[in-house]
């Protein structure tokens, strides 16, 4: 997994890199807050290095903050931080609402994920019920996905099932 996660790194640098020559600022900021989330399954408290520009779209831009709190969320779902998790989904469920159409594809993988911590939280809270509807609707725009590519989300949308039961 370190060899995966270290060519991952790497990759993220090179099109960060080619983002920052073609001032694509938005898709530059996110693919940072992704890297940023590779240094933090690596094992390194490295940083990405933002550019002015970036750091003043987590204020004003939704799909920016989309794509940082579910980084967030993501990390402390994967270290078993609860109190990060519940904070940082929460964050992430106040402005997906109001996200542009740039993220695409990753909406469906954003489904998948906060439908699976979404269920963990499920079990970890006093207020599973809460937690069990955001899973069940996670994992309803799961299957529109699933009902338009069966081969790439089918099985992710039975994950969830499972997750359910």
């Amino acid at each position: 997994a370190g060899v995966n996660l270290q060519t991952t790194q790497e990759k993220c640098a090179k099109v960060i890199k080619f983002m920052e020559d073609k001032k694509l600022v938005i898709f530059m900021t996110q693919m940072q807050y992704i890297q940023h989330s590779v240094f933090k399954l690596i094992g390194t408290d490295e940083e990405p290095k933002f550019v002015s520009e970036g750091q003043n779209m987590l204020a004003t831009n939704n799909s920016v903050k989309t794509t940082y709190y579910f980084q967030k969320t993501y990390i402390s779902f994967i270290f078993r931080s609860y109190e990060g998790t519940k904070e940082n989904i929460g964050k992430y469920l106040a402005c997906i609402g109001n996200t542009w159409a740039n993220l695409l594809i990753n909406h469906a993988f954003h489904a998948f994920y906060i439908g699976l911590i979404s269920f963990w939280l499920a079990r970890k809270s006093k207020d599973g019920q809460h937690w069990i509807e955001r899973g069940k609707s996670s994992k309803l725009a799961l299957k529109k996905w699933a009902e338009s590519s069966s081969w790439t989300f089918e099985n992710k949308w039975f994950l969830l099932e499972a997750e359910e039961s």
